[in-house]
């Protein structure tokens, strides 16, 4: 079998593509595992907030979390977990819809329209909330934390 400089050079083309396409796969794949991972996280956080569980929002928040609503208040984790859970009112139903995940390094930024029904303690009132939510997760370890969180009113 004869091989020229031609042959020579369109294989090494064709080894040095697959290294490349192989390579570029590498990270694809490691952000999907960080991607789901970062998910069940998110998914943990709304069964919290539903359940008002003061632990399991504790262990699902960085210790430096910024925790912002609707109305532009602003709650470090000790407040916002007091709030989240003192039973003035209680989640009736909280969906996050069309949620997106991006992560970027050691960070994810999630997005979701946000559909809430609660019910406030002291009249039975049923008050329902339409937002967007942008979330910020920081991998601390093996392990993901929500960083931040900000709401809008739709």
């Amino acid at each position: 079998m004869t091989i020229n400089r031609r042959d020579l050079a369109l294989s090494t083309l064709a080894v040095s593509g697959l290294a490349v396409s192989a390579l570029a796969l590498t990270p694809a794949l490691a952000a999907s595992a960080d991607e789901e991972a970062v998910a069940k996280k998110v998914e943990a956080f709304r069964l919290a907030q539903i359940a008002a569980d003061p632990k399991a929002l504790g262990a699902l928040c960085a210790d430096e979390v910024s925790y912002s609503h609707s109305n532009g208040k602003v709650e470090d984790k000790a407040t916002f977990i007091t709030n989240a859970t003192d039973g003035k009112s209680k989640f009736l139903s909280i969906e996050y819809k069309d949620p997106t995940i991006k992560v970027v390094g050691p960070a994810a930024i999630v997005r979701f329209h946000w559909m809430g029904e609660q019910e406030m303690a002291a009249d039975g009132k049923k008050v329902s909330t339409n937002l967007h939510i942008l979330m910020n997760w920081q991998k601390q370890g093996d392990d993901w934390k929500l960083l931040s969180r900000a709401a809008t009113k739709l």
